[in-house]
């Protein structure tokens, strides 16, 4: 399992949002880290197809994934960062309706939705309108959609963005346990939650790829002359140290 970018290039106008980006994930939690504008998002667009790339490739176990089409998607779930969900439907109809649009039906449909739900900690709210729910509840429900389908490949852009602590360390903990199979894309401003779970970290800069490294390595790289943020040195260290403008 495998999913590769090479020489991935976006422009929005005359900024360059990404600069020939080249990067291979295989199994495992990858946060990724950067200043707003760094390239995050557009990266996570690219690899969803929400938007096209001016160059380069992306390619899933060697195939392009323009060309593998829906048996890409398939194996694809998608956290976007906004909270785009339909007031009006309850959490539980939401979900159903968009294992619909992924292909899922009868008891598999109906049996995955409960799986998510309950993954999710949504059981007790699934028939309250989504409308309202609290920001940390529609994060929520945006995870539990992106887990349909058992993908291969999931992309959580802000998964914890508005938990509670506690739902924070359950969900991270979700994560965590996910990933031996799958390629995990996190992407997040909460760097506790990326030094305590991911696998390796990427640090994006002005669209380029400034360093892939696991948590420990980076923190490692640091010069001794640095002064840490708090009492020891850390992952938010290696943001100001790298990423810090």
């Amino acid at each position: 399992m495998q999913l590769q970018l090479k020489d991935i290039t976006k422009r929005y106008g005359k900024k360059l949002a990404l600069d020939s980006l080249s990067v291979t994930f295989t199994a495992g939690i990858y946060g990724i880290l950067g200043a707003n504008g760094a390239g995050k998002s557009t990266m996570m667009n690219l690899i969803t197809d929400n938007i096209s790339r001016d160059g380069g490739s992306i390619t899933y176990d060697g195939k392009d994934i323009l060309e593998m089409g829906g048996a890409f998607r398939a194996v694809l779930g998608y956290m976007p960062q906004q909270q785009g969900v339909y007031g009006q439907m309850t959490a539980e109809s939401f979900v159903s309706y968009m294992g619909r649009l992924k292909g899922l039906r009868g008891r598999n449909l109906k049996d995955q939705v409960a799986d998510v739900l309950a993954l999710t900690n949504l059981c007790d709210v699934k028939h309250k309108k989504i409308g309202g729910f609290s920001g940390g509840m529609k994060q929520r429900v945006l995870l539990a959609q992106a887990l349909l389908g058992e993908p291969k490949v999931l992309i959580l852009d802000e998964p914890t963005a508005g938990l509670d602590p506690k739902e924070r360390v359950r969900i991270r903990g979700f994560i965590e346990e996910l990933a031996h199979d799958k390629i995990v894309l996190l992407a997040t401003h909460i760097v506790s939650d990326i030094e305590s779970i991911a696998d390796e970290v990427m640090l994006l800069k002005k669209g380029k790829l400034i360093r892939i490294s696991p948590p420990a390595e980076l923190i490692a790289s640091l010069p001794d002359t640095w002064e840490p943020v708090g009492v020891r040195m850390s992952l938010e260290d290696v943001y100001m140290y790298y990423l810090g403008e």
